[in-house]
């Protein structure tokens, strides 16, 4: 029996609530928890607040997965309605979201959901889910639509330059004395991923300027291997330079959508303000 298809994915894919509302694309918050205080991503806390109470206390969240219990309530309401159920999730090296997801689907009928490891975060899960609701839209069934994202997530480009290391060394990921250098001498890192984990790719020295001239030239000479389709800048409490890379990336004929979307308080609370990036498949 053929069922329709409820597209899923969770809140680490920061796509806009237009994107979200247009595809009808069902979103799974991650948690954030300010000591004994757990909130819901995107739902009972924006990035503006937590930046709020990080500058207040000194000290950043921590941020955990839906459980399998939220997972197996999400999923059983689709599946209750008829329909089969595919759900992309953070990349499972970051993240506990796709182990509990797959721990949720063992008490259902088998086959009706199907959860895919996106290997990635931010909108390059997003660059997934967009293809996914592409896929459906032109009638693609279940089964192709999985192998579509599947053939895809090798494809995925993400790239983004932190602006501070502050969060970093808040959160244990970078030393006091590799803060003090990059504030010293203005080192911004340009952090990858790759095979689901993030790496340090670069490093950009100078002002904002150059930071984003380094984002858009770095953009433009792949411009042959990009897969024009759709571009997303994705940032964190910098509207006016994603505005900026934005007109600049407009000139550039063969990009059909470029898409600006701010990050959610998961990524926000591990790379900071003024992070932004540029993602996209590679042809």
């Amino acid at each position: 029996m053929k069922h329709s298809v409820k597209l899923l994915a969770d809140s680490t894919c920061d796509l806009s609530p237009e994107l979200v509302a247009r595809y009808d694309i069902g979103i799974i918050p991650l948690y954030v928890n300010f000591g004994t205080n757990s909130y819901r991503d995107n739902v009972d806390i924006t990035p503006r607040e937590l930046y709020r109470r990080v500058k207040e206390n000194g000290l950043l969240p921590m941020t955990s997965a839906p459980t399998p219990q939220d997972y197996l309530t999400e999923f059983a309401k689709y599946i209750d309605q008829g329909m089969d159920v595919i759900y992309i999730s953070i990349s499972s090296k970051i993240s506990s979201s796709y182990q509990n997801a797959c721990r949720a689907v063992e008490g259902l009928v088998r086959g009706r959901v199907r959860i895919i490891d996106s290997l990635n975060l931010s909108t390059g899960i997003g660059l997934l889910v967009m293809a996914a609701a592409d896929a459906l839209e032109q009638g693609l069934d279940f089964d192709q639509t999985c192998r579509l994202v599947q053939e895809k997530i090798g494809r995925v480009e993400t790239k983004f330059i932190i602006d501070t290391l502050d969060y970093l060394h808040k959160g244990g990921r970078c030393t006091g004395l590799q803060l003090f250098l990059s504030s010293l001498l203005k080192i911004h890192p340009v952090i990858q991923v790759a095979d689901g984990s993030m790496y340090p790719a670069a490093k950009v020295r100078g002002g904002r300027q150059q930071v984003l001239n380094h984002l858009v030239n770095d953009t433009l000479d792949k411009l042959e291997s990009i897969d024009p389709k759709r571009i997303f800048i994705t940032h964190s409490d910098s509207d006016e330079d994603a505005l900026w890379i934005q007109n600049k990336l407009a000139g550039i004929p063969q990009f059909e959508q470029i898409n600006i979307t701010r990050a959610g308080c998961v990524i926000s609370s591990h790379c900071g303000p003024k992070t932004v990036g540029i993602l996209y498949l590679k042809k």
